[in-house]
Formats: structure tokens, C-alpha cells, sequence
């Protein structure tokens, strides 16, 4: 399930898994400030001129690529669909 909390900022917003009670937070880098927090997995996304944090809440050892699924649908439901996930934000 994805949420979004205004539809003016598509860019931020959650990403539930009910079955594991994971959430993924995205963030829109050009919009927002990120600080990431201590004990939580974050991945980047840059695709074209966007880019894109998102950072697990809650996390006790949930497989990494059902974080990546999570975070590849987010990024297909907005359209973004030559996005490219990364594990650190790649220099300008």
C-alpha cells in the first residue's frame, strides 16, 4: 500500500507492507532535507533530475530486496521508470 499525503508533493510519501508491518518513507531530495536516522536501511533513487531517499521505519532485519521491490513499485506507480536504485546518492 502507498501513501501520500498531499498530491501536490507526490514524491514523499510511505510505503506499507501490512503482512510485515514494514514501512519504507520516501523523501524528495530536491524539496526536502533528509537526515538519516541510526539502525534504519536507506536506498537512493535518481532517475533523470529527480532524486529520491527512502529509509526503512521499523526495521528488524527484513530481507533487503523486499525493500527493493518496495521502493521499485513506488518508483513505477509514479512513473519514474528509468529510475535507478542506489545504495549510497551518487555524486553530482
Amino acid at each position: 500500500m502507498i501513501s501520500i499525503s498531499n498530491a501536490d508533493v507526490q514524491k514523499d510519501g510511505t510505503i506499507h507492507d501490512p503482512s510485515n508491518k514494514l514501512k519504507v518513507k520516501a523523501f524528495n531530495l530536491l524539496k526536502a532535507r533528509f537526515k538519516p536516522r541510526k539502525g534504519e536501511v536507506r536506498f537512493f533513487v535518481t532517475a533523470g533530475d529527480e532524486k529520491l531517499a527512502f529509509e526503512t521505519e521499523g526495521y528488524e532485519r527484513h530481507r533487503q530486496l523486499h525493500i527493493l521491490q518496495m521502493i521499485s513499485h513506488y518508483c513505477v506507480y509514479l512513473g519514474l521508470l528509468e529510475a535507478q536504485i542506489h545504495t549510497h546518492l551518487p555524486a553530482a
